[in-house]
């Protein structure tokens, strides 16, 4: 779950992301502040609070944002309040991590794309099909796991390159903000010593 609040651009709305519409048609039902997105079968993609300063204050930052659990209680009482019955519930795992990629082949269908298995954290290990030209086994990186908001905006979703199925992005240091990133395409290689599963901190 994912909160982003752009009050220049946007206004006084906190939007939550819960899951990828998959570029389904979305319905919208709005009962005071509160609008609850889904697609066709019901599954809920998102949540629009407006006004959400009258509940929580002003809200530091922007672009994705923290809440604490108290500012999460305000919220799910005044999504009760206008009529909703579900909740939204904190999610504290972390979705841009260091990871290491235990193996890396070429795509079966493309002359540019791997196919790699990277460990992300507690042995985990996600298939990411990745099109950077540095990408090889043994290398520390920096994954966006599915539910990751990049700095840009933009949503990790998991899907399939060219037929095959990536969970996550291993990004390069332009994608990540981090300063004075090199023009050249690649993905960011971390020293060896980085820890698997440690959040990664672009400052």
């Amino acid at each position: 779950m994912i909160f982003s609040y752009n009050k220049a651009h946007v206004g006084d709305v906190l939007m939550v992301i819960v899951a990828d519409d998959q570029g389904q048609e979305n319905h919208v039902e709005r009962k005071g502040s509160t609008a609850k997105v889904t697609v066709e079968d019901g599954t809920i993609v998102a949540w629009n609070i407006f006004d959400v300063s009258e509940i929580l204050g002003d809200i530091a930052g922007q672009g994705q944002v923290e809440l604490s659990q108290e500012q999460l209680d305000r919220l799910n009482e005044a999504i009760a309040k206008d009529g909703f019955s579900e909740t939204l519930v904190l999610d504290h795992e972390p979705k841009i991590v260091i990871g290491f990629v235990k193996s890396c082949k070429k795509h079966p269908d493309s002359d540019h794309l791997s196919i790699t298995q990277t460990e992300v954290d507690n042995g985990t290990v996600l298939q990411i099909v990745c099109g950077a030209p540095n990408i090889k086994a043994g290398q520390k990186v920096v994954v966006a796991k599915p539910g990751a908001m990049m700095p840009d905006g933009m949503m990790i979703w998991p899907g399939k390159l060219r037929g095959v199925e990536s969970l996550g992005m291993i990004c390069s240091a332009k994608e990540l903000n981090v300063p004075n990133a090199p023009e050249k395409k690649g993905i960011l290689e971390l020293p060896f010593d980085a820890i698997v599963g440690a959040p990664f901190s672009a400052e």
